[in-house]
C-alpha cells in the first residue's frame, strides 16, 4: 500500500473515482527541509491532491497545485506528472511561531488574500491555470469548490495527512453524451455515494488498503478496480537545466558570479541535490574558453 494510486468505476453508471496512499515518497519530500508539523500536513494533503486530480487528465504532462497568499506560509506546491512521479516544497517565514497552528486547514485558514492556483502544464499543447481563493475550511473543499465552478463537474474529494502517511479520495460523477444514456443513470446514486463517502474517517483513509476502503464505503454497489498504479517521488533536475538556466541568465552574469567564486553552485530545493560548474565548463556554454 507504500505509495499507489487506485482507480474504480461503479458499474453501470457515470461514476468514477481514485484512492491515493503515500508513504516512501512522502518521507523523502518531507525529510528535505525541517517543516513545521501543520506545513508538513498541509504540503501532504496538497501531493495527494495532486496525485488525485493528475489521475483525471489524459494527456502527457503534469499537473501542479500552489497555495499562495500574505501569513506565515509564503507559499507551497505539489506536482504529479503522467508517470506517477511526486514532489512538492513550500516555504514560509521563519519568523513566525507555528506551535499554535495545529492543522493543514489552519495554515490556509491564517493566509490572508489566499488563492490556489491549478495549473496543467501538457507536453503538448497550451497551459493552463485555474485560480480559485481560499475560501472553504479545508484543502478539498478549496478543490471541490474549483470543479463546481471550472471543471463543472460533480466532485467529492476527501484528503488527510498525519506527517507520516496520507490518503486520498476522489469521487466523481461524469456527464452523460446522450438522453439515452441519461435515461439510465440512478438519480439517487450520487446522493447516496457522496453521502458514504462522507462517513470515511481520515485514519480509515491513511491507514486502510483501497480495497478495504472501497467495501467499507460502496459496499451495496458493484464496483470495478483496473491494476493499481505506482507512485513515487521524482524530481525534473538536471545538470542540462542548470546549464540551459546559466545560458539564460547571460555570460556577464555568470563571469560576475565565477570572479566572486571559482565556481557555480546550483541547489535543487526538491532534492537537495547540487550541481557544481568550474569556470572552463560555464563558460563553455558561451563559446568561450579559460586563458
Amino acid at each position: 500500500m507504500s505509495d499507489t494510486r487506485q482507480r474504480f468505476f461503479v458499474e453501470h453508471s457515470p461514476v468514477r473515482g481514485e484512492i491515493v496512499h503515500l508513504d516512501a515518497a512522502l518521507h523523502t519530500i518531507l525529510r528535505q527541509r525541517h517543516y513545521p508539523h501543520a506545513l508538513a500536513l498541509l504540503l501532504g494533503e496538497m501531493l495527494t491532491a495532486a496525485a488525485l486530480l493528475a489521475s483525471t487528465l489524459k494527456i502527457e504532462g503534469r499537473l501542479s497545485i500552489q497555495a499562495q497568499g500574505t501569513g506565515a506560509l509564503k507559499w507551497a506546491m505539489a506536482e504529479c506528472n503522467d508517470h506517477g512521479e511526486v514532489r512538492g516544497l513550500a516555504e514560509w517565514d521563519d519568523a513566525v511561531d507555528f506551535s499554535t497552528v495545529h492543522s493543514a486547514a489552519d495554515v490556509l485558514n491564517s493566509l490572508e488574500d489566499g488563492v490556489l492556483f491549478i495549473n496543467i502544464d501538457p507536453k503538448h499543447g497550451e497551459r493552463y491555470q485555474g485560480i480559485i481563493p481560499l475560501e472553504g475550511d479545508s484543502l478539498a473543499a478549496c478543490l471541490t469548490q474549483y470543479y463546481d465552478w471550472s471543471a463543472q463537474i460533480p466532485t467529492r474529494l476527501a484528503l488527510s495527512c498525519d506527517g507520516h502517511t496520507a490518503g486520498g479520495l476522489l469521487l466523481q460523477l461524469l456527464p452523460r453524451n446522450s438522453e439515452e444514456e441519461q435515461e439510465h443513470v440512478d438519480q439517487d446514486l450520487w446522493p447516496r455515494l457522496t453521502f458514504l463517502t462522507d462517513t470515511l474517517k481520515p485514519e480509515e483513509l491513511r491507514e486502510l488498503p483501497a480495497r478495504e476502503i472501497l467495501y467499507r464505503l460502496y459496499h451495496e454497489e458493484d464496483i470495478l478496480l483496473p491494476d493499481a498504479e505506482t507512485l513515487k517521488f521524482g524530481c525534473t533536475c538536471s545538470r542540462e537545466r542548470c546549464e540551459a538556466a546559466l545560458v539564460q541568465v547571460g555570460k556577464e552574469a555568470v563571469q560576475e558570479i565565477l570572479d566572486a567564486d571559482t565556481e557555480i553552485k546550483m541547489d535543487c530545493q526538491f532534492c537537495n541535490t547540487q550541481y557544481r560548474f568550474g569556470a572552463e565548463e560555464a563558460l563553455a556554454l558561451f563559446g568561450l574558453h579559460v586563458s
